[in-house]
């Protein structure tokens, strides 16, 4: 599990060669304050923002990124290259970027469960793993009343250490995110329970269930649905019985032409969503709880997924085919993302 020193190349600037600094030695110009890639809609988003922080590209060379973790005990960011079949690892202190994990099993979305531990949804192998605190890797569910899941996708953890991951067919899909299978099962979201092991179907009314996020209180859960172009939208349901299980589903946000993929939600219950649907609509939208759009972070690649951390967890990573981008921000996330 050791992470290579190895660095990348975007453009002609070196990432991960050295300390953070050395990035501006490319010659690349400078961004003038305020970022005009980032776009307030709403006067809400002014206090979310900062007039003095820029869209930073910290990583390139990937093919489809996904999946942004923060491990604040190590100060690096890891996520996912799916196509690569391999978890990269970015280094906040040095900017040195390399390889944490491959073959990754076409791993898709991560995040930390309670105790720390790295929860990863792998879509080759069609189930989800734990990596345990001294490297070894338990596998989680990878299979519902006896038949294969057909790839988990993404993956939130409860207060109560309960796992909650979305299954929907991208790993079987094709080969290209992992491998053409049958598809046993619906598209649902599940969750695992922390004491009793056993799995349950959380929302099992969508056509395909994609990133999810619990508000900062945990009654509510928003879950992305991706069918296609022209049907995304966000669907936000109660979270009922204990936090066990989910109720009373109703249409959160519905912005086509673009659409949104992952998101995590801050601790003022915004929902910071990986947004694309062409070059208007690449980059982050940022959502009240209300469900109106209160601003956009432009990016020049769609955005699949995104992550709070940094010392402070106010910096936003920003998982974007074939690079991560960051930027500071006037918040914070909230956990269990």
């Amino acid at each position: 599990m050791a992470s290579s020193s190895s660095s990348l190349t975007v453009g002609s600037a070196q990432i991960g060669a050295g300390s953070e600094g050395s990035r501006w030695q490319s010659g690349a110009p400078p961004i003038r304050y305020p970022d005009p890639n980032i776009k307030t809609l709403d006067p809400r988003f002014s206090s979310l923002v900062l007039g003095n922080a820029a869209i930073e590209r910290i990583a390139g060379g990937c093919r489809f990124t996904e999946g942004p973790v923060w491990f604040g005990d190590g100060r690096y960011l890891l996520w996912s290259d799916i196509p690569n079949d391999r978890i990269m690892k970015w280094e906040e202190e040095t900017g040195a970027v390399g390889v944490f994990r491959k073959p990754s099993h076409y791993a898709n979305g991560n995040t930390r469960d309670r105790q720390g531990r790295l929860i990863t949804c792998e879509m080759d192998s069609q189930r989800l793993t734990r990596t345990e605190h001294d490297g070894t890797i338990t596998v989680l569910p990878d299979s519902f009343e006896g038949k294969r899941l057909t790839g988990p996708n993404d993956v939130v953890v409860q207060s109560d250490g309960s796992i909650w991951f979305s299954d929907n067919g991208a790993g079987v899909r094709a080969n290209y995110l992992g491998h053409k299978a049958p598809i046993e099962l619906p598209f649902r979201v599940y969750r695992l329970d922390p004491v009793t092991k056993q799995m349950t179907i959380s929302v099992g009314d969508m056509k395909r269930p994609n990133g999810l996020a619990f508000s900062p209180d945990e009654k509510l859960l928003y879950v992305i649905d991706t069918p296609g172009p022209g049907q995304r939208t966000i669907q936000v349901y109660d979270v009922v019985e204990n936090g066990t299980k989910t109720a009373n589903r109703r249409e959160f946000n519905s912005a086509e032409p673009g659409g949104s993929d992952g998101m995590r939600i801050d601790v003022n219950g915004n929902l910071w969503c990986a947004w694309s649907g062409g070059e208007a609509e690449d980059g982050v939208v940022v959502l009240a709880p209300d469900g109106k759009m209160l601003g956009r972070i432009m990016l020049p690649e769609r955005c699949a997924n995104v992550c709070f951390g940094g010392i402070k967890r106010n910096r936003l990573f920003m998982a974007a085919s074939q690079s991560v981008y960051a930027l500071y921000v006037e918040t914070q996330g909230a956990p269990g993302g």
